[in-house]
């Protein structure tokens, strides 16, 4: 009877050994590269010259190039240089997005304690032609009272940054 049960218990696993144990499929891979995105400054932001005043004050400048004040004066007879900034954003036919600071600062040259924050950037991209836009970036000045004359300047710049969504 033993026999008869090892003789059965080993027809049983020797069936096991022939069943299918592994299976394979072949599968495809594709990849698509396209062009890195890429930007290109062509125009400063330049706010122009404002007249200081006894209370604090700002002064907008829209992306279009247009300045609007407030608490404080433009110079009308000598407006100064006033340009929204531009850059050209090579893109393909693809979305992305743009990352503004959130603030920036503008030191005196001659009192370097001194200086002038910039905030509230904001952009506009135009497009140029198929896979270009030009990218209008505004923002506001911000004065505090009697703010002491002369230029202000920051040659570090800010960054503006696009990138693929």
């Amino acid at each position: 009877m033993k026999r008869f049960y090892y003789s059965l218990l080993l027809v049983v696993s020797t069936g096991y050994s022939f069943a299918q144990v592994s299976a394979s499929a072949v599968i495809n891979s594709t990849a698509a590269v396209v062009e890195p995105i890429e930007i290109t400054k062509s125009v400063d932001l330049h706010f122009g010259n404002v007249i200081s005043g006894y209370n604090p004050g700002r002064v907008i400048l829209s992306p279009e190039g247009s300045r609007t004040a407030y608490g404080l004066q433009l110079s009308p007879g000598n407006p100064g240089q006033v340009s929204a900034a531009e850059a050209i954003v090579k893109h393909g036919s693809y979305n992305y997005s743009i990352t503004l600071p959130e603030n920036f600062k503008l030191f005196n040259e001659n009192n370097p304690n001194q200086f002038l924050l910039i905030n509230e950037f904001t952009a506009i991209p135009e497009l140029s032609g198929d896979d270009l836009d030009i990218l209008k970036i505004g923002a506001t000045l911000n004065l505090e009272a009697n703010q002491a004359a002369g230029f202000y300047t920051n040659s570090s710049g800010f960054n503006v940054t696009v990138s693929y969504n």
